[in-house]
């Protein structure tokens, strides 16, 4: 199958692309600016709404994981306005150029996050739930009306819902490790918001079978069935690492430091459950927090 994947260089297209390739795919990356692709990329420049269509033509499948990341960098104005572009109207132009493809693909993959979701609290969320309030609730929204254009063109679309994606080598574990290994790392505010996790072995297996599986149509929450407090995340990061968690984080240096972001991601809580994804069978290679914080600190 020729699979199309923007975002490729990123935590989440680095590790899929190899193991689409090892399945038998073929797999041709997004690039731009147009000038650097290769016989084996597609051109494209979102901002201008052009792709190379002839490069793309026999796509079966489509993966988007477009987007300027959502952490490390306080919001600022145009940091909101860069992340809205990145992923609302790079979806737009991406859905416009897939639909011009004759044949079309059969399937677009399109990663969203549980942002969608706002702060709930202790509520248990579903696929059902309906959307929070807020710039992350509405970005996701938006994000996800834009990928589900593609079923105007008779494309099946399935959109992931990601939550915290644990990986050594980027996202939001990365630049938790040094203060933990430090002996310096602990709870953030009161710890008890809850936080959607998934390993990144389990992002791509569920990708490969939204493509692979026919199924697969629609919301899903692309997370562990395990959902944890941020103090139980604490003190799962510490025994992991051997070291003592005593030192918690108070909301108002958390917002000093961060700002919107602050109440918006680290101290929102989003007990998240992933019903659709337990109903296609799908199997888990990490359901537990500790043995994916092991394998992803054992990765970094």
């Amino acid at each position: 199958m020729k699979i199309l994947i923007a975002g490729s260089s990123g935590l989440v297209g680095s590790a899929l692309g190899p193991v689409l390739s090892a399945a038998g795919h073929s797999v041709f990356p997004l690039v731009r600016p147009p000038q650097m692709a290769t016989k084996e990329q597609v051109a494209w420049n979102p901002e201008a709404g052009e792709m190379d269509l002839g490069a793309a033509a026999g796509a079966e499948a489509v993966v988007n994981l477009a987007g300027a990341s959502i952490a490390g960098i306080r919001w600022s104005e145009e940091r909101k306005r860069l992340l809205r572009t990145s992923r609302i109207d790079a979806t737009r132009a991406l859905v416009d150029a897939i639909g011009k493809l004759e044949p079309r693909p059969r399937v677009l993959v399109s990663a969203s996050a549980v942002g969608y979701y706002g702060n709930r609290g202790d509520e248990l969320l579903d696929e059902d739930s309906t959307p929070g309030e807020g710039f992350l609730a509405k970005l996701a929204v938006d994000w996800e009306a834009e990928a589900l254009r593609a079923e105007e063109f008779g494309i099946r679309t399935v959109l992931l819902r990601f939550g915290v994606i644990l990986s050594g080598k980027g996202g939001a574990l990365e630049q938790m490790l040094g203060p933990f290994r430090l002996g310096v790392g602990g709870r953030l505010g009161s710890g008890r918001q809850w936080m959607a996790w998934v390993a990144l072995a389990d992002v791509v297996g569920m990708i490969r079978e939204a493509i692979e599986d026919e199924r697969w149509r629609g919301a899903y929450n692309c997370v562990a069935p395990e959902p944890v407090t941020n103090a139980e995340f604490t003190k799962a990061l510490g025994r992991v690492l051997h070291r003592p968690t005593l030192f918690p984080v108070p909301p108002a240096a958390l917002r000093v430091v961060f700002g919107d972001m602050a109440d918006e991601m680290v101290l929102a809580s989003q007990r998240v459950e992933p019903k659709r994804v337990a109903q296609t069978g799908y199997s888990y290679s990490y359901p537990g927090l500790e043995p994916a914080l092991r394998e992803a600190i054992t990765q970094s």
